[in-house]
């Protein structure tokens, strides 16, 4: 059920941003001094100046109260104070109140000729955001009454809308997800033979047209080419360049900073990744918006991994003890950097000849890890060598 809401959620999570129509009735969305208001607080927003987007949406809410797009657009700035934890949910009642207002104001919208398609783009959106989020806090059966709604606005909202490169981002993510999602959990796919059929390949060049060509859309679309290329094609060198893009741009947003770190890593781009990785843990140090642990898990596993092949040990011991401890911070004992953390510290200990400290990572790695993992074969492993080891002494 999870998947599907996300799924959902990919379908409609920027529709708002989407219109464009051939028709002569002028839209609020296509007003193009609301439009260069609204991309200077969505780029505000991105770089985690919530404040300054936040101003700018209030003035947009006093030019025009009776309409959904600052109740919406004040909504995502919640939401983006959700994404670098998504597991953290103190923002999720002022985020779910905003989407709740957007509804409220878009529905009457429906009953005018002239407002029904724009209410219609705006409460598919509102409510597939809705679904996203309580498909993350597992209320399946909300999350998905959600998205069905989600789904039936959007067609309305299609039926006097031609496919702009904003359009185009929805249905590019549906065609990917669509095939991704049975592919990778079986279990979905008798329930995804309700949805229409999907196209991954076409998905993905639809995707790159989007994160070449759009207005609104473009940032979200490359974030999501990223994670695509990356994931699924092992095509780091490409993903990198989307990441440093972003970083770049929005020096300040902890989730492009994360992702620049971790595909600098995954091309042993070390000379970059040390500096980049060590500014990340000390924004989280200093407390700066949005830096928290599970960046922190990232960069300090990367760090000790760099420091071990360098045969640079307490440097590694350090950045090691510093993932587990962010991986304790928010109880994250399952996780991949959690888990080799402690593996790169118990094959310290064993070479520094504390053997003792050693058994203890391990048992600490087959206490939390799922047997079939490779962090505990490895811990197994471990311990059976030793073992094997002190008995020979003996």
């Amino acid at each position: 059920m999870r998947y599907i809401a996300a799924l959902l959620f990919f379908l409609t999570s920027t529709v708002a941003f989407s219109l464009s129509r051939p028709d002569s009735t002028k839209l609020l969305l296509e007003d193009t001094g609301v439009q260069i208001d609204a991309t200077a607080a969505i780029n505000a927003m991105y770089n985690f100046d919530f404040e300054e987007s936040a101003r700018l949406y209030r003035e947009l809410r006093f030019r025009y109260p009776h309409h959904p797009l600052s109740f919406f657009l004040t909504g995502l700035n919640f939401w983006w104070m959700i994404m670098p934890d998504e597991e953290q949910t103190k923002y999720d009642e002022k985020f779910m109140s905003y989407m709740d207002t957007t509804i409220a104001v878009a529905t009457p919208m429906l009953d005018h000729e002239d407002t029904r398609i724009e209410a219609a783009f705006f409460l598919a959106a509102a409510y597939g955001f809705k679904g996203r989020l309580l498909s993350d806090r597992e209320s399946w059966g909300k999350a998905a009454s959600n998205g069905k709604k989600s789904l039936d606005y959007l067609e309305i909202s299609k039926e006097q809308s031609y496919l702009s490169p904003e359009l185009l981002f929805g249905e590019a993510l549906y065609n990917y997800y669509s095939v991704w999602i049975p592919e990778n959990y079986s279990f979905l796919k008798p329930i995804m033979l309700f949805f229409p059929k999907g196209d991954k390949e076409l998905g993905l060049s639809q995707l790159k047209e989007v994160s070449s060509y759009a207005f609104y859309t473009r940032i979200e679309a490359q974030i999501f080419l990223m994670r695509i290329l990356a994931s699924d094609y092992h095509k780091y060198e490409e993903a990198l360049r989307i990441a440093e893009y972003l970083h770049e741009t929005y020096p300040n947003n902890p989730v492009f900073h994360r992702y620049y770190v971790r595909y600098l890593y995954s091309l042993h781009r070390y000379s970059k990744m040390e500096p980049e990785a060590k500014v990340l843990l000390d924004r989280i140090d200093s407390g700066m918006l949005g830096y928290e642990a599970t960046s922190g898990r990232y960069a300090g596993f990367f760090l000790g991994q760099m420091y071990e092949g360098r045969r640079q040990l307490d440097s590694a011991k350090y950045y090691y003890s510093r993932a587990v401890a962010f991986g304790e911070e928010n109880e994250a004992y399952e996780t991949g950097y959690y888990l080799y953390s402690l593996l790169g510290l118990g094959r310290i200990a064993d070479k520094e000849g504390d053997r003792k400290e050693a058994k203890e990572y391990f048992k600490k790695i087959k206490g939390y890890a799922k047997r079939k993992s490779p962090a505990h074969k490895a811990a197994r492993e471990y311990m059976k060598e030793r073992k094997k080891k002190d008995k020979d002494i003996d």
